[in-house]
């Protein structure tokens, strides 16, 4: 029979000390957002070696690095805490009208412009002294398998760099909760009164001036996918990094750009930006609210998660699921 391991002889507050570690990447850093000394953090490290047996984190000129066995451990020391933070939790139940808390969330930025003023609108009413952080999150470069493309994204969800992701990705891991938020599809836009708009039609749109928002600056997105479809082609004149610089740009000159429709609902008219029908198939997709299925215990979180979908159906977004897959809102 296994040997049963003594816990009243193990500091749990060591799995506190290797999250934050294992977040931070840095000694002082972590002895900083645990207020202790570099010494007692060294210290605290050094009875986790010896308790499980690994070195843990490596010495670099810029931090500390994880070991192999550190980053398996990762996820189940999450998971513990998590457990622990909510029985504690529990003794005294969450109240966002008195809570003072600071959430992070991450998203596209064509994404969080739309959610972000009506959310911001529910916190002032129902949450004052929440605070927020929003993270611009971007697929990773090169891959274009969705389960590559947003990797990074859900791995920040586990290492508890953030709390929420909202992307563009349905195959997520069952090991995630995951609540579809609102259709989006791409749509054209450009300035009010500019010649495309007033007569939309494929040969015309061929010939405007694009803006394409990449934030690699690659030219060729979808819309070259489906031109080529047609043996047709367009000149890119300007590439921009996000949706709110491509919209800041259409105000000012004769281009036009493939952008998210609810995004151009909600910012346009303030650019004197107008969206029309675009004259070929453009994408339809979904976005998705992502967390660890654990952190669900969290009931702060899991009262963010509700705010969050009572956002989306009060504004009347909330649809039957597309059943298309991802995108990296690359246009």
């Amino acid at each position: 029979m296994l040997k049963q391991i003594d816990l009243s002889r193990t500091d749990l507050n060591l799995l506190a000390l290797f999250e934050i570690v294992f977040q931070e990447r840095h000694v002082g850093r972590s002895a900083e957002r645990l207020h202790l000394s570099p010494s007692a953090i060294s210290h605290g490290l050094g009875r986790l070696r010896t308790l499980l047996g690994d070195p843990l984190f490596l010495k670099t000129p810029k931090g500390v690095v994880p070991t192999e066995r550190a980053l398996q451990l990762a996820p189940s020391v999450a998971e513990i805490l998590t457990r622990v933070r909510g029985v504690v939790s529990s003794a005294a139940p969450f109240d966002p009208r008195h809570s003072t808390r600071r959430f992070v969330i991450g998203a596209p930025d064509g994404a969080s412009s739309v959610i972000m003023p009506s959310l911001l609108e529910r916190l002032h009413q129902a949450a004052p002294g929440i605070d927020l952080g929003i993270r611009q999150l971007l697929p990773v470069q090169g891959f274009t398998a969705p389960h590559l493309a947003w990797k990074d994204a859900l791995k920040e969800l586990e290492d508890r760099t953030m709390d929420i992701a909202i992307i563009p990705f349905d195959d997520i891991p069952v090991r995630f909760h995951k609540q579809a938020l609102y259709e989006e599809e791409f749509v054209i836009a450009a300035r009010k009164g500019q010649s495309f708009v007033r007569n939309p039609t494929l040969q015309r749109y061929c010939e405007a001036e694009h803006l394409v928002v990449s934030h690699t600056g690659d030219v060729s997105g979808f819309v070259d996918v489906e031109l080529a479809k047609k043996g047709l082609t367009r000149r890119v004149a300007l590439t921009v990094p996000n949706f709110n610089f491509a919209i800041s740009v259409l105000t000012e000159t004769e281009m036009v750009s493939a952008l998210p429709r609810r995004f151009v609902e909600i910012h346009g008219a303030r650019f004197n930006v107008i969206a029309v029908k675009a004259p070929l198939p453009l994408p339809r997709f979904s976005i998705n609210m992502v967390l660890p299925k654990v952190a669900m215990m969290d009931t702060g979180l899991a009262w963010l998660v509700e705010l969050l979908g009572q956002v989306c159906t009060t504004n009347g977004w909330s649809s039957a699921r597309s059943g298309k897959r991802s995108r990296s809102m690359h246009s």
